[in-house]
């Protein structure tokens, strides 16, 4: 298959690339700055020699949109905001004039659309859409709204050849340098891997393994469409979670932080808490009633897979990437 990646420059993409390649298909990224050849260059705004990708594939999996790992002033929130429109505007104007379209778009959404809740876990038919919780702050409610208006822009593009698949991811773990396992892990070893303001928030996460083979799922699996939970099956409490991966790491302390504790770490990483606060319970309902399988439900066990992965140096996701390895 050909594959276009719009946005495909960074981890994520890079995780996908290597999975797929690996599984023959032929991967085309679309990128501020082309790294390899075959590559295009694209500004995430207006058409350009990069539509000629689009047409003719067989998929998109649209990953662009500003790095939520920093300050969240206004500024930042704006330039996340309109990079995840914009970019969703002109991939499904792209879609939309091909004469051979992609007959799969998906598109790259965000679990934090949910509620911030501890009582019950969010899927995509029961889960409660956040920005009106009581006492949490207000940037959280516009988080919420950049999801929102994220998947609309998917939503109403006019593409009736083309079936949409929105990817409502937790965070995926990856034992490749600069993600979020790796930010935990360098915190961990450093014997501050402890639980953040308490530790009850819930986090949800997925093994990049299965995030590949979710992405092959669904490009297998044409009865499936609309919003689409990739997370494990398992979220836990964030003390649970830096525990689990302490034990991986055979460290036996980390030291607890306080709600301004972490307001001053997230400041000097340039990030900011909600990452670290705000409670993710999400669960995979559809995936899961469409008979997909985890192979790494339970964080502790994923944990150790990816510590071990890190020091073997073998940070590379598995080329199976679902039944899509084999079309």
């Amino acid at each position: 298959m050909k594959i276009v990646i719009p946005g495909g420059s960074g981890q994520l993409g890079t995780v996908l690339r290597r999975a797929l390649t690996a599984a023959g298909h032929r991967v085309v990224v679309l990128g501020r700055r082309p790294e390899r050849p075959g590559d295009l260059a694209w500004d995430g705004r207006t058409p350009g020699p990069w539509t000629d990708a689009v047409d003719g594939s067989d998929v998109v999996i649209n990953l662009a949109g500003r790095s939520v790992d920093c300050r969240y002033t206004a500024a930042n929130l704006r330039e996340m905001m309109d990079s995840r429109v914009h970019s969703t505007r002109v991939v499904g104007e792209a879609i939309a004039g091909a004469a051979e379209p992609p007959r799969l778009w998906l598109q790259m959404s965000t679990a934090t659309l949910y509620a911030h809740r501890f009582d019950a876990p969010n899927d995509e038919t029961t889960g409660i859409v956040g920005g009106t919780e009581p006492d949490v702050p207000a940037h959280w409610s516009y988080s919420v709204d950049i999801a929102r208006n994220w998947e609309r822009e998917q939503e109403e593009a006019d593409t009736p050849r083309t079936r949409k698949v929105a990817l409502r991811s937790a965070m995926v773990m990856s034992p490749d340098r600069g993600g979020v396992f790796d930010v935990l892990s360098t915190l961990t070893r450093l014997g501050l891997g402890g639980p953040v303001a308490g530790g009850a928030q819930y986090v949800s996460w997925i093994h990049d393994r299965d995030f590949v083979r979710a992405i092959g799922f669904l490009i297998d699996r044409e009865d499936l469409a609309g919003p689409v939970n990739l997370a494990a099956p398992v979220p836990l409490p964030h003390r649970a979670f830096m525990r689990a991966l302490r034990r991986a790491w055979g460290v036996p302390v980390g030291l607890p932080a306080t709600k301004w504790m972490a307001a001053v770490g997230a400041f000097a990483l340039r990030s900011d808490t909600e990452l670290l606060l705000k409670s993710r319970r999400v669960t995979p309902g559809r995936l899961l009633d469409a008979g997909f399988a985890f192979e790494h439900a339970e964080w502790r066990g994923a944990a150790e897979d990816l510590v071990r992965r890190r020091r073997d140096g073998a940070g590379v996701a598995s080329g199976k990437a679902g039944g899509a390895a084999r079309t």
